[in-house]
């Protein structure tokens, strides 16, 4: 279980003060898939970064598992089970997709293994294994090649900051069978930053934050038909999406 307790972020541009959390409180309980959303620069990424501990809350109270880790390091909270995922994945020159695996999983798995990962994520296998994480791949294949990342270090809260940005749709397509199997096959809590449909309409639960305030939090059946309308127009809207894939 995650839990924020009053958790506020500020920070200093132009010699001002700029609060980008606001006392901000949120329970995700163990096993759930939660997409949070919301208005642009209403604080869902940096929200997700604080989780994870890339920068320090100014007021509040993180805790993971009745662990308080506030004052915990990205090093500490990701022995402890926290996985992030960034909007841009790095590239590594000189490293091959397979060490990457091996390095998130934390022991040498075997090649048969490394394998099972990119699978998951929709790639085949013998055409990656051995490719350099660098700018040669392409973002869709950046973006299953950190998910499978993830999914090798097998946390108990996994992070992924806007999954959808900067790939095209062909490759949006392939991502949201990816969340679906982890979906379906869920052994821990994963939680995405995401406005897009498609993954709202696969999330247990909703968040919806807006500056820096949590202004819904339920079920997706509670919250969705109330970011798009109605049931209609959620409807509508799938539709519309699945039409222009089918025409790409």
């Amino acid at each position: 279980m995650l839990e924020l307790k009053n958790v506020t972020y500020d920070v200093i541009e132009d010699g001002k003060t700029k609060r980008i959390i606001d006392h901000l409180n949120l329970t995700i309980d163990d096993g759930k898939f939660v997409v949070i959303t919301g208005p642009n620069g209403g604080g869902k990424s940096t929200l997700a970064k604080l989780i994870m501990g890339i920068g320090q809350i100014t007021e509040g109270q993180i805790l993971f598992d009745g662990v308080d880790i506030t004052e915990k390091n990205i090093t500490e909270r990701a022995n402890l089970g926290l996985s992030f995922a960034l909007q841009q994945p790095v590239t590594f020159k000189g490293i091959k997709v397979i060490d990457l695996l091996r390095l998130a999983a934390g022991e040498r798995i075997s090649v048969s293994e490394a394998c099972d990962y990119l699978s998951k994520v929709g790639l085949c296998a013998k055409e990656y294994i051995d490719r350099e994480v660098n700018s040669s791949l392409s973002g869709g294949e950046l973006k299953r090649i950190e998910i499978a990342t993830v999914i090798a270090r097998k946390t108990k809260f996994s992070i992924f900051d806007e999954p959808e940005a900067g790939i095209d749709l062909w490759s949006f397509q392939n991502l949201i069978h990816v969340f679906e199997n982890i979906r379906k096959t869920i052994n821990g809590t994963v939680l995405i930053i995401s406005h897009q449909e498609r993954i709202l309409n696969i999330a247990d639960e909703i968040v919806v934050i807006q500056d820096g305030k949590v202004k819904k939090h339920g079920s997706k059946d509670e919250v969705f038909p109330e970011l798009l309308g109605t049931s209609s127009a959620i409807n509508t809207a799938c539709s519309k999406l699945n039409e222009e894939v089918s025409t790409c």
